[in-house]
């Protein structure tokens, strides 16, 4: 009670500090050092402890030394992944406890109809389930767009998602069985591409961990649940080699590199974007018409407000090796982009625009 007087802080909110830097002197003893060497922000470490307080000691042990090189660079949302991973490795038993309560949980929901005529749906479904519900809304908006439909994109998914509910209505007339009354409808189902990455720790049984591209890190039993759902088209690509460069003489971009791109970049490389890199545009660094080649070496994954402020503005990178990007603000400040986020390297200084 009289440190927390003495540091003028409420008795809740004391209680909280000091199991914080317990947390990080005893479990994140790395994290620790840094903060005493005053590499990391005090306020950093704290919401980090409030992250791994939960995780037994082995978990928590993991994330330290996952971030003991690379805590000033990682987001908040890659460290919600480390720690989501560290539970799932090291105590898949809480995971899929954890899994089957939240699965309890699952509704879906639409309010009442307001003075405007509209609705508001909310709900709560298993990550699949979402992705395919996303997946076919997306792919309705798109053909209405084809069809002559000039609203919004967010306006056609909503007219998508009705769709999809009057086709289902219309089902028991359209497609039944006069006499029996049997649906005689079909569905194309699921359809799942699997990119299998076999390890040591994979053929061990070791490691429990899948990671999907929609989720981030899951457990290898979730996955195995969802290709197990009825109708479900498995597709298993071969091992992709990120390293692969073989340009193509076209502008555009095709299938396959796009591909390496994306499983290699992840996300947007626009410093600390988190867009995914599936919904990005291609960028050629070195522009094709400068004969900038159409390869993977060449190509980077930019959404497209950041593509935009990189061709029209001041904002300029280059490619140090792919996967590693070296940005420059139109106030003269570098950032180095990578697979462990982003860093700032030095202080601003004035760019010359003749320069460029």
């Amino acid at each position: 009670m009289e440190l927390i007087a003495v540091l003028g802080r409420s008795p809740t909110g004391g209680r909280a500090y000091v199991g914080q830097v317990i947390e990080c002197a005893w479990r994140l003893p790395r994290l620790y050092q840094a903060v005493v060497a005053g590499r990391v922000d005090t306020w950093k470490a704290q919401r980090i402890a409030d992250l791994t307080h939960p995780l037994c000691p082995e978990a928590a042990e993991f994330v330290d030394r996952q971030l003991d090189a690379a805590v000033d660079e990682v987001g908040w949302k890659q460290l919600e992944r480390l720690v989501a991973e560290a539970v799932l490795r090291f105590d898949p038993e809480q995971a899929e406890a954890e899994r089957e309560r939240i699965s309890d949980h699952r509704h879906f929901d639409i309010d009442e109809p307001s003075d405007t005529g509209h609705v508001v749906i909310h709900g709560l479904m298993d990550a699949a389930d979402g992705h395919d519900l996303d997946q076919a809304i997306t792919r309705r908006a798109i053909m209405l767009g084809k069809c002559g439909d000039d609203s919004s994109m967010d306006v056609r998914r909503s007219k998508a998602a009705a769709e999809l509910a009057r086709q289902d209505l219309s089902l028991d007339l359209l497609f039944a069985d006069p006499d029996t009354g049997e649906v005689i409808a079909t569905a194309p189902g699921r359809r799942v591409t699997l990119n299998v990455h076999v390890t040591d720790t994979t053929l061990t049984g070791d490691n429990p961990v899948a990671r999907c591209e929609e989720t981030g890190p899951v457990l290898a039993s979730q996955v195995k649940e969802w290709l197990q759902a009825p109708r479900t088209t498995v597709v298993v690509r071969p091992v992709v080699d990120l390293a692969d460069c073989i340009p193509v003489d076209s502008y555009e971009i095709p299938d396959r590199h796009r591909q390496r791109v994306q499983l290699r970049d992840h996300t947007c490389r626009f410093p600390g974007c988190t867009t995914k890199a599936t919904r990005c545009d291609l960028d050629h660094t070195i522009e094709h018409n400068k004969g900038g080649p159409t390869c993977p070496c060449n190509l980077v994954p930019l959404c497209r407000r950041h593509h935009r402020a990189k061709t029209f503005s001041l904002w300029r990178y280059v490619t140090v090796e792919p996967g590693l990007y070296l940005w420059l603000s139109p106030t003269g400040r570098h950032f180095l982009v990578g697979p462990k986020g982003t860093r700032v390297l030095d202080a601003p200084r004035r760019l010359d625009p003749d320069d460029y």
